[in-house]
């Protein structure tokens, strides 16, 4: 914790201890573990640092010395556990620990130094966790590179990370290998696979080449990923100084109190708690099994294998997403956790009956949902589908967040099993304090009324955007004192806490004045049963500026004209200036993998040598 001593997290326990979160936390961690792994891994790490601490020690006691011994320690105790499982190999905590190690000090025996990037393209594979441990426990952050950017794109998302090594799959060199010329920091090519350029590293000879034992530590939290880029440039979001101060002696101090920031930390972890943590054991390992369908460099997914970080889960990553291989994959490695974006879910339910009714899928317990909107029926159908392959419950959770605020509220089946009216929100803020504001009456909304959605969470306390030219200053608001992070969107809150989004402030269509939002038609156009995916945009029009266009995906083998989507929307009561005044079909929209529509590339057509508001 730095230099901010022992006795000072002493003092802030006792709000702590106020918070259900806290106890949560500290609950689903001890199960998770057990009673006597935790006493061995404590055991573990007092023997590795030489003494344990004494109680004269606690006012000089400081995490960061202790915790890259404990998360070795802890991978011994798990020992034979099944770590990750990848492609068809299988690899135990102890066989994960030695190549973590031989790879940190590889890294370092390359010249990487605490603080310096060491950047991935990378598959979902074991590779990416085996770097991101290396990156950890030798004090680099490792920039998460998205492979399915352009040669532009990709260029600077590199460059704004400025990395002096990159680790990728030999399945990406023809990504690089044009644009190599302009990468001006990276001076170390590292080469999962078997097709290694000369002039680059094989990823399995340095691991085998490199000695197994500690090297030297500076740890950081590694996490670095990049936001979407659905409403501008991706940007790299630095994650290590929030997320790692407590345990870090790299990360930079936090802007707020020590109390506020650990406050913050409990709260944004304790979506282990509130996911299951404390009821999920497999019956044979006894632990979390999370499955990972999608992208390992998306912010989202992280919610998908932080059990497998913290808490000794077995991770399941799928190097490409296919729906009926999901399902199989669930019933023969008895998963319990996974993460996803609705457009899977869709993909999962339009699936054949013969191939959807084939798997036992009794084990799932938690299927979190977040990166896009989820409509209500999309949240039954799939509880609906998982009861009838041999749940017991409904599986359904969602969460709000984003890129830069993390986790903020957390949807669970209590929750709308009391009131189905939920079913329709992401959740209660449970993990973050969100708030929404009224920019008119410069005030915070009162239940109902719709506003800014507003964030301080423990990732937008230290937010910073690595290489970015933008100003920074712009994504806060600063009310009564404190910054509060806008992620553009737009939304209310119920008098109990639970949050409905509106929609995205800049996707909002301004039609003679009146404001309207996508999201609304968007869900109303989906619950027709002939739909399978929908972008409502705007649309140029002479006399009220834009008005909204609906361009759509119907399910296989359907076919369905304009004045039925109208005729559907008349039936909701859907008011004239709401009903889109273009509708067209398409074969398929285009999402980005991680569920987003990419709005902006349907809308540039429309616009195409017109002037327009945004």
């Amino acid at each position: 914790m730095g230099d901010k001593g022992f006795m000072n997290f002493i003092r802030a326990i006792p709000e702590l201890a106020r918070l259900e979160q806290t106890s949560g936390l500290l609950k689903a961690i001890a199960t998770q573990w057990g009673a006597m792994n935790t006493l061995r891994i404590l055991l573990k790490t007092g023997s590795k640092t030489g003494h344990l601490k004494t109680i004269r020690d606690l006012a000089g006691f400081r995490l960061a010395d202790i915790t890259p011994n404990f998360i070795v320690s802890m991978w011994e105790v798990f020992g034979e556990r099944e770590a990750i499982i990848s492609e068809g190999k299988r690899f135990t905590f102890n066989a994960m620990k030695g190549r973590v190690l031989r790879l940190a000090n590889a890294l370092q025996s390359l010249g990487l130094k605490p603080k310096d990037r060491c950047a991935e393209l990378l598959y979902n594979g074991n590779e990416f966790f085996e770097a991101f441990f290396a990156c950890s426990l030798t004090g680099c952050p490792m920039p998460f590179l998205n492979w399915h950017l352009t040669g532009e794109e990709l260029v600077d998302a590199i460059n704004r990370a400025r990395p002096r090594v990159l680790i990728l799959h030999d399945e990406l060199l023809d990504m690089i290998a044009p644009v190599r010329h302009r990468l001006p920091t990276i001076e170390h090519y590292v080469v999962a696979g078997t097709r290694v350029p000369e002039g680059m590293l094989s990823y399995e000879e340095l691991i085998a080449n490199a000695p197994e034992e500690m090297p030297e530590t500076h740890l950081v939290v590694a996490l670095n990923p990049y936001t979407g880029g659905t409403t501008g440039t991706p940007k790299n979001v630095n994650y290590y100084d929030s997320i790692g101060y407590a345990f870090s002696d790299l990360a930079e101090a936090p802007k707020v109190s020590l109390a506020e920031y650990l406050r913050f930390l409990v709260l944004q972890f304790s979506f282990l708690y509130w996911f299951g943590g404390t009821e999920i054991k497999d019956p044979i390992t006894r632990n979390i099994r999370c499955l990972i369908p999608g992208p390992l460099y998306h912010a989202g997914s992280i919610a998908g294998w932080v059990p497998f970080i913290l808490l000794g889960a077995t991770a399941v990553p799928m190097m490409r997403f296919d729906p009926e291989a999901f399902l199989a994959l669930i019933e023969k490695e008895r998963i319990n956790w996974v993460f996803v974006v609705p457009t899977m879910l869709e993909r999962i339910l339009a699936l054949p009956e013969d191939a959807r009714r084939r798997y036992d899928l009794s084990t799932m317990r938690t299927l979190i949902c977040a990166a896009a909107p989820a409509t209500p029926e999309l949240k039954r159908a799939t509880n609906a589908f998982f009861q009838a392959q041999g749940c017991a419950h409904n599986v359904f959770t969602e969460f709000y967040g984003s890129s830069e605020t993390g986790v903020s509220s957390v949807l669970l089946a209590k929750d709308y099993e009391e009131k189905p009216e939920r079913y329709a929100s992401v959740g209660k803020i449970r993990c973050a304090d969100t708030k929404v504001y009224d920019e008119e009456s410069r005030a915070w909304c009162p239940p109902g009324r719709d506003g800014k959605i507003l964030t301080r969470s423990l990732t937008t306390i230290s937010l910073n955007y690595a290489g970015s030219p933008e100003k920074l200053e712009s994504a806060f608001k600063k009310i009564d004192g404190e910054l509060w992070f806008d992620d553009g969107l737009l939304g209310h809150m119920d008098k109990d806490s639970f949050l409905y989004l509106t929609g995205r402030e800049k996707e909002m269509i301004i039609t003679g004045g009146v404001n309207i939002f996508p999201n609304e038609i968007e869900a109303a156009i989906k619950s027709h049963d002939k739909v399978m995916d929908v972008a409502v945009v705007r649309y140029p029009h002479a006399e009220l500026g834009e008005v909204p266009a609906a361009v759509i995906q119907l399910k296989d083998g359907q076919e369905i004209g304009a004045g039925e989507i109208i005729e559907h929307l008349k039936a909701m009561a859907f008011t004239s200036l709401k009903i889109p005044r273009h509708i067209e079909f398409l074969d398929e929209l285009p999402r980005h993998i991680d569920g987003k529509m990419m709005k902006k590339q349907i809308e540039e057509r429309f616009w195409a040598g017109i002037e327009r508001r945004g």
